[in-house]
C-alpha cells in the first residue's frame, strides 16, 4: 500500500520514495534487511557460476588494466585466482534461490515489468569492477562483509579506451559510504559509482530494465514484421520509359513509398508486444518439464496444493492479456486470478476453478512454467 511504512525504504512510503527518490538522487538504508549476510556463502555462489545455465563473469584488475572471462567455469579456476584484484558476478540468482525471488518481492512497488533481475557479486578486499555508471536503477544490499560506496555527480563519463567494461577515466567523489550486511543504497541511472571491498564481501545488486530506444525501435520492427500482412503486389502499367536503366526512379519510389504506409500500429499492438518482449526468457535459460501429468490429475493436485511460477517464469497482465514466458494469451473468464498468480507468483490450492482456467495452467505446467508446492 502506498501509505505503508517500507523497513526496507527506511521508514518512507513507496510513494515517497517514487516520488523523492526514484531517478531522481541516491538514498541509503541502513539495516534496510536486519540479518541478511547469511543468505548465500561464496563458495554456494562460486558453485553457480560452474552451472551451464547460469550467467557468471570475472572481472581482473591488474596494475590498471582490465580483463574479463565469462563462465560458465572450472572449479579449478578459482583455486588459481589471485589474493586480491578480481570480482566474480553472477546474474539471474533469483533462477536459482528462492530466497532471491522473494527478495525480489520486497521491491514490488516498482512495476515488474521493470524489474531485469537479481545479480551477486563476491570480491576479496580491495576488489571491485572500478569506477562506472550504469545506465539503469539499482539496489545495491550488502550482503557478507562490508563494501565502501562512493558516488559522483560528475558530468565527465569519459571512459578508459580499451577497456572490456565501462570504466570511468576520472572519478571525482562527492560522498562515500561504508556499508554493513543488511544495509542497502539505492542509484538512480547515469550516477557515477565505485564499490570497493572491505575485506571479502558480497553485494546483492537489484537491476531494473532500461532498453534503449534504438533496441525497443529494432525489437518492436521485428515484431511487428512478424505479425503484420501486407496486401498486394507492386504493379507500374503506367511504367514510362527512362533515359537511364539503372536508375531508380522518382515514379518507383513513390509507388513503394505508398504500399509503405499502409504498415500502421497503434496502442494495442505497442502492449501486446512489451508483454511478450519483456516475458521472452533470456537464450540461456531452459525449463525442465516434469513428468506427464494428465488434466484431470492436474485438477486433482490442484485442489490440494498451491500452484507456484518456476523461479525462471515471467509472467504480465493487460486488460484481458496474458503474458507468459514470451507467449500471448486472451482471456475471457479467471483474470483475476491470473494476476493473481503474476502478481504473486502463487495461487492458492483450489477445487473450484473455471476449466478453461484449468485447461490454461496445465499447458503452462506441463512446460515447466508452474510448479506444485
Amino acid at each position: 500500500m502506498p501509505s505503508m511504512k517500507l523497513d526496507h525504504l527506511g521508514g518512507l512510503t513507496a510513494e515517497q520514495f517514487l516520488e523523492e527518490y526514484w531517478q531522481k538522487k541516491p538514498l541509503l538504508i541502513r539495516q534496510a534487511f536486519p540479518g541478511f549476510g547469511d543468505v548465500m556463502s561464496p563458495d554456494e555462489l562460486a558453485g553457480l557460476a560452474c552451472e551451464e545455465d547460469a550467467q557468471s563473469r570475472l572481472v581482473l584488475e591488474n596494475s590498471g588494466k582490465w580483463q574479463v572471462e565469462n563462465g560458465p567455469f572450472e572449479e579449478a579456476r578459482f583455486a588459481s585466482l589471485p589474493k586480491k584484484g578480481w570480482s566474480l558476478l553472477v546474474q539471474g540468482v533469483n533462477h536459482f534461490l528462492e530466497d532471491g525471488q522473494e527478495l525480489l518481492g520486497k521491491f514490488d512497488f516498482i512495476p515488474t515489468a521493470r524489474l531485469d533481475d537479481l545479480m551477486v557479486s563476491y570480491a576479496p578486499d580491495g576488489g571491485g569492477v572500478g569506477p562506472h555508471f550504469d545506465s539503469y536503477d539499482v539496489f545495491l544490499l550488502q550482503g557478507y562483509g562490508q563494501r565502501t560506496w562512493r558516488v559522483s555527480e560528475q558530468q565527465d563519463l569519459e571512459l578508459v579506451e580499451g577497456a572490456p567494461l565501462r570504466i570511468l577515466k576520472r572519478f571525482d567523489t562527492l560522498d562515500e559510504w561504508l556499508l554493513e550486511p543488511g544495509d542497502m543504497l539505492y542509484l538512480p541511472p547515469r550516477l557515477a559509482h565505485w564499490g570497493i571491498a572491505v575485506g571479502p564481501c558480497m553485494t546483492w545488486s537489484v537491476g531494473f530494465r532500461a532498453p534503449s530506444a534504438q533496441e525497443l525501435g529494432s525489437q518492436f520492427l521485428g515484431y511487428m514484421q512478424e505479425h503484420m500482412k501486407l496486401e498486394g503486389i507492386y504493379a507500374d502499367p503506367d511504367l514510362e520509359l527512362q533515359l537511364h536503366p539503372a536508375e531508380i526512379s522518382d515514379q518507383m519510389v513513390d509507388k513503394v513509398e505508398a504500399m509503405l504506409n499502409a504498415i500502421r500500429w497503434n496502442k494495442a499492438d505497442i502492449a501486446s508486444f512489451l508483454g511478450e518482449y519483456l516475458t521472452e526468457p533470456k537464450s540461456h535459460i531452459v525449463f525442465d518439464p516434469p513428468r506427464r501429468m494428465t488434466l484431470a490429475k492436474f485438477r486433482e493436485q490442484f485442489a490440494k496444493k498451491d500452484l507456484r511460477l518456476d523461479l525462471r517464469s515471467q509472467m504480465l497482465t493487460r486488460e484481458n492479456q496474458v503474458f507468459m514466458n514470451g507467449e500471448k494469451v486472451s482471456v475471457e473468464g479467471g483474470l483475476d486470478l491470473l494476476r493473481t498468480l503474476a502478481d504473486h507468483r502463487m495461487l492458492p490450492a483450489s477445487d473450484a476453478l473455471p476449466d478453461a482456467l484449468v485447461e490454461l495452467l496445465w499447458p503452462w505446467y506441463s512446460a515447466g512454467y508452474l510448479h506444485f508446492d
